[in-house]
């Protein structure tokens, strides 16, 4: 019997993958509908708020102070703590920000930067209309430095998104480093798009711990993206007129998501238990890092690979036309 020849290393590449590019109108519906649903949720957020989520003491500057009221004969509400407590102390007071946390008993009271007189009427008005409490906790930040935290982070965002960019750019070509950055657009927005309609129906407020987050969540998405363009650009020494883009793309995807996959899982277990178990101060963080990596994972494998695969289409599709 003769020797069957040994399969050389083109053979042992599946090109019956699932076809992940052809099925781009699902996956763009998805993201569609997410980023449409961010947008409005930012742009509400912004003329309410005046920024795309609900700012916190970090970046606005103030005082911030929270109560435990031990027994409340009166109704404990935003409206009798503005007009009982707030209006009598000054004007530049009247917009302050109060949220009644739960049970009649929880204040938290965030203020124009107060001074230690405007701070002890305050309690001697709360006591006087609300009975006794104990005071959790008592946060300060600058008007000057709230602001320049924000700056600094924006700034700070801006480059890292150039940065990446530029790398991608060397490292591979010009329309991988679209790509990428289409999906890292993709991941802050409907970070930001969440974290806004928590903002606007929950209250919650961002902190800097926010903005670390999404630096953070940028370089792990770029992280799993160039691990999927890697395996195309070491897939495409089989392109061929029998084997398209397409087809490369689509199983260069399927070799490297379950990989992918894992890795996030073991990231999103970690930051489930450290939401859950955290404290107060990083639930926010775990919360904004849980969400960036969960949809930097699906726009590493959905969004910027399947947006190579259809912009390639597009520009064999305009050469041909040109010939």
């Amino acid at each position: 019997m003769s020797e069957k020849s040994p399969k050389n290393s083109s053979s042992q590449i599946q090109w019956n993958a699932p076809q992940i590019v052809e099925k781009a109108p699902i996956w763009a519906s998805i993201s569609g509908i997410l980023i449409v649903v961010s947008l409005i949720a930012i742009i509400y957020s912004f003329s309410k708020f005046g920024a795309p989520v609900k700012l916190g003491l970090d970046f606005l500057g103030g005082t911030k102070i929270e109560y435990s009221f031990i027994k409340s004969d009166e109704k404990l509400t935003s409206g009798n703590v503005r007009d009982r407590v707030l209006a009598k102390i000054g004007e530049k007071f009247a917009g302050s920000s109060v949220a009644q946390v739960s049970d009649n008993k929880f204040l938290i009271l965030r203020t124009k930067e107060l001074s230690l007189q405007n701070r002890e009427k305050i309690d001697e008005l709360l006591k006087q209309n609300f009975g006794s409490f104990n005071v959790l906790s008592v946060d300060t930040v600058s008007g000057t430095i709230g602001p320049e935290l924000l700056s600094s982070g924006l700034i700070a965002l801006g480059v890292t998104i150039v940065g990446i960019m530029t790398f991608i750019g060397y490292r591979f070509r010009r329309d991988f480093a679209f790509c990428g950055i289409l999906a890292l657009c993709h991941d802050v927005t409907i970070v930001l798009g969440l974290f806004a309609i928590l903002g606007i129906f929950r209250g919650l407020e961002v902190n800097t711990l926010f903005l670390t987050a999404c630096l953070t969540v940028l370089g792990f998405s770029i992280h799993d993206t160039i691990v999927v363009f890697d395996r195309i650009r070491e897939n495409t020494k089989y392109l061929s007129k029998k084997r398209s883009f397409t087809q490369i793309i689509n199983e260069s995807i399927n070799q490297v998501w379950f990989r992918s996959l894992c890795t996030s899982l073991t990231t999103l277990i970690t930051l489930g238990c450290l939401f859950v178990f955290g404290g107060e101060t990083t639930k926010i963080f775990a919360g904004a890092m849980f969400v960036g990596i969960l949809t930097g994972t699906y726009s590493s494998l959905f969004v910027a690979a399947v947006a190579l695969g259809k912009w390639t289409e597009k520009q064999a599709q305009k050469k041909s036309t040109r010939r």
